[in-house]
């Protein structure tokens, strides 16, 4: 009989559904050597946290993160607040000696992702961050084409996160819903955000950037703010473009904005090498876009790799070939990875070490916008 594994969710938002769908139907499509029972969920709202449970099968709610924390009957807390949130309670989950997930980014800042580091690395309790684009599949056989060396030397790499919710100027910022747009809950904007996401993977694909040279700018200066019915400024990046130099050489361009009308979430990166090329995009995320050079001339061209065999990443756990999975299933994945880590004693990645990488990246960039600078972006 398997050994019960006790859930505790911070936050019933978006992140939150993904996350208990994960738990849910993880041990149903993967070997996942516990029983994860959805024990608590916990939200400060106590009519909205008891719905969220109610739909999803939690046993119980709490309305306190302290009191979810400091539960004899809690084995993992799985942090789905506002990044100002974060720092808290992994510190004192990892104290406690419960295992911490928690979304991205870490933290608000190097500075606190430090803490949260040396907080899971002391108390020797399991970690890891929700950076779920490694875990699509495309994405997982692009890391495996690279480290064959089919590629080659990379030369650049490119990635692009667009999105356009909030050109409008009557969007009110913070609160429960529009946090993000709140500095003071999110630390920055689309940089912690959406190029997060694309420092992570370009960390995991291409290995540690050396530098950056960065411009931001926020369109909209004043909005008005949910919890205080005044009007605010804005603090966060609305856009951010920046160059990078990786540690292996090759350059790299990046961009996000939420001012791109007509995108919803285009995330695309493209890598070029000496012998390859790859190229993605969410859009269309059960894809991979190959070219190689060393093909005959009269077959070279952009081939499109549709990922459903089962000889392709995690799809032997899915269905037949031909059929895809979606973005959900990327957050399974993570489950997965994370509890047979656990198991064997051979961590998943992105741990909060990790994280903290991409953390200094997006610190640096913030920094570089800051003072017209190239800044370091290593450790």
């Amino acid at each position: 009989m398997r050994k019960k594994l006790n859930i505790g969710l911070v936050g019933c938002g978006f992140m939150g559904r993904a996350h208990t769908n994960a738990y849910r139907q993880a041990p149903k499509f993967f070997d996942v050597p516990y029983d994860l029972v959805l024990k608590a969920a916990c939200a400060r709202n106590k009519d909205a946290i008891q719905a969220f449970a109610d739909n999803w099968g939690y046993e119980g709610i709490e309305t306190d993160w302290r009191a979810l924390v400091a539960r004899d009957d809690i084995d993992a807390i799985d942090i789905c607040a506002p990044n100002n949130m974060h720092h808290d309670i992994a510190i004192a989950a990892a104290q406690a000696g419960k295992m911490v997930l928690c979304e991205k980014p870490l933290a608000m800042n190097v500075a606190e992702g430090r803490e949260m580091v040396d907080a899971v690395e002391k108390a020797g309790v399991p970690n890891m961050i929700w950076y779920n684009y490694r875990r699509v599949p495309a994405v997982t056989l692009a890391k495996q084409l690279i480290d064959e060396g089919r590629l080659g030397r990379i030369f650049h790499y490119r990635a692009v996160f667009l999105q356009d919710w909030t050109i409008s100027a009557d969007l009110p910022q913070g609160g429960a819903s529009l946090w993000r747009l709140d500095a003071a809950a999110a630390g920055s904007g689309v940089t912690g955000d959406l190029l997060a996401h694309c420092i992570d993977t370009a960390l995991w694909l291409n290995g540690s950037i050396a530098s950056v040279s960065a411009m931001t700018e926020t369109f909209v200066k004043e909005r008005q703010h949910n919890l205080t019915g005044k009007v605010e400024p804005v603090k966060i990046d609305d856009a951010c473009a920046f160059l990078a130099r990786f540690d292996n050489g090759s350059l790299a361009i990046f961009e996000s904005t939420r001012y791109a009308r007509g995108h919803k979430a285009l995330y695309t990166f493209e890598i070029n090498g000496e012998h390859a090329s790859i190229q993605w995009d969410l859009h269309d995320l059960h894809r991979l876009n190959y070219f190689d050079h060393r093909d005959d001339s009269v077959v070279r061209g952009w081939r499109s790799i549709h990922i459903t065999d089962g000889d392709m990443p995690y799809m032997d756990h899915w269905w037949v070939p031909g059929l895809q999975i979606g973005f959900e299933h990327s957050f399974i994945h993570g489950v997965a990875d994370f509890f047979q880590g656990v198991a064997s004693g051979n961590p998943a990645h992105p741990t909060f070490r990790d994280a903290l990488e991409t953390q200094r990246v997006c610190d640096a960039v913030l920094k570089s916008a800051e003072t017209n600078s190239w800044q370091p972006a290593g450790a």
